[in-house]
């Protein structure tokens, strides 16, 4: 089972920044040797899951059967995306709906009148959950001291002037959060950028995933998204929650 742990891991090694590693490039990623790292990148080329050019490792088309296993077997993301479409076409901001990964938040449905931010963000995207609203939507459905480990463990940078990393001021934000049922993001993970979300809670009252809204911050101040689509967003989260198993 080792072997499969390191090579899982090096398949994480990839992403858009590094499409293409040597085995060096590997081996510091995953802290394996020169060695095992090598071992790991010609099994994945032996089947098929990586391709190799005499310099570089890249990736196949192949490696989304592992994502695409997890999507077919899981109904969520299916049951949620006609409400996002919904709700994207009666506000004209992008929504989206993502359920917490460690440290991160990993996209599972998402709807986009536009492109709002400097990446491009689809099914499978990874963004930081100390300063995105999903993330401290799902990070503040936890246990404190769980939400503080999984917030140092990712070692919190600031992504803007505005991006608080204080681990102090983010557990009194995650409380409020808690209390108040939603997260309001104003430009802390891209300038230009606000976004508010609330949880998805199934039929029992468990936070299951999180969903929000984001637009551009000349168009709506995080005061006014508040104002405005709260109440649509509370409507679709009653409506989903008996749903959701």
């Amino acid at each position: 089972m080792a072997a499969l742990e390191k090579g899982l891991a090096v398949i994480e090694c990839f992403d858009a920044i590094h499409d293409k590693l040597t085995i060096a490039d590997v081996a510091r990623a995953t802290d394996l040797s020169r060695a095992a790292a090598r071992r790991c990148l010609l099994t994945l080329a032996k089947i098929g899951y990586a391709e190799f050019d005499g310099k570089f490792f890249r990736l196949t088309p192949r490696v989304l059967r592992l994502g695409y296993a997890w999507l077919a077997s899981t109904a969520l993301p299916q049951l949620v995306q006609p409400f996002l479409e919904r709700l994207s076409e009666e506000t004209h901001e992008s929504s989206s709906a993502s359920l917490l990964d460690g440290h991160e938040i990993v996209y599972i449905a998402r709807s986009a009148q536009r492109r709002i931010m400097s990446v491009g963000l689809s099914v499978g995207s990874r963004l930081p959950a100390f300063c995105s609203s999903m993330g401290r939507v799902l990070l503040a459905a936890l246990p404190p001291e769980e939400a503080q480990a999984r917030i140092l463990a990712g070692k919190s940078r600031a992504l803007t002037p505005r991006t608080i990393t204080e681990i102090s001021q983010l557990m009194l934000i995650l409380a409020r959060v808690r209390a108040q049922g939603y997260c309001l993001v104003d430009q802390e993970l891209e300038l230009g950028l606000v976004s508010l979300a609330m949880p998805l809670v199934n039929a029992r009252g468990e936070v299951v995933a999180a969903f929000n809204l984001s637009g551009q911050a000349q168009r709506n101040s995080a005061e006014a998204m508040a104002e405005a689509f709260l109440p649509r967003m509370r409507a679709m989260q009653a409506i989903l929650q008996p749903l959701i198993k």
